[in-house]
């Protein structure tokens, strides 16, 4: 059993940025592949970015690449997201999941057997 907790979120203006956080408890966080999640009221939940247990490799949205970075501290049981140049159309809830698969997989929303609570991020023009 894995319980994760979001951190960060909050209100900020067009071109700003945000880290999250996502905070992991039992001792096998290192054998999950991490991933986060969106959603906007009225949408589906959406893929954002995953690293990693093998490798710490990362997958982006095409939405996201070059502005978002995913990052994970084994040590710490957490992973990150920097959100920088945030535009208004990222306002959405986010939520951090785990799951045992990686590559081209960690993209689908069924990969993932935890979840996170989430977190309100709202970007304003």
């Amino acid at each position: 059993q894995v319980q994760l907790v979001e951190s960060g979120g909050g209100m900020v203006q067009a071109g700003g940025s945000l880290r999250l956080s996502c905070a992991a408890s039992g001792r096998t966080f290192a054998r999950y592949t991490m991933g986060w999640f969106r959603q906007a009221p009225g949408k589906e939940r959406e893929f954002v970015s995953a690293v990693m247990w093998t490798g710490g490799s990362t997958e982006y949205a095409d939405s996201v690449k070059g502005r978002f970075t995913v990052s994970r501290d084994n040590a710490k049981s957490t992973v990150y997201l920097q959100m920088n140049s945030l535009k208004p159309e990222n306002s959405a809830v986010y939520y951090c999941a785990a799951s045992v698969l990686d590559g081209l997989r960690s993209k689908a929303r069924d990969a993932y057997i935890y979840w996170g609570q989430g977190t309100q991020v709202t970007v304003s023009s």
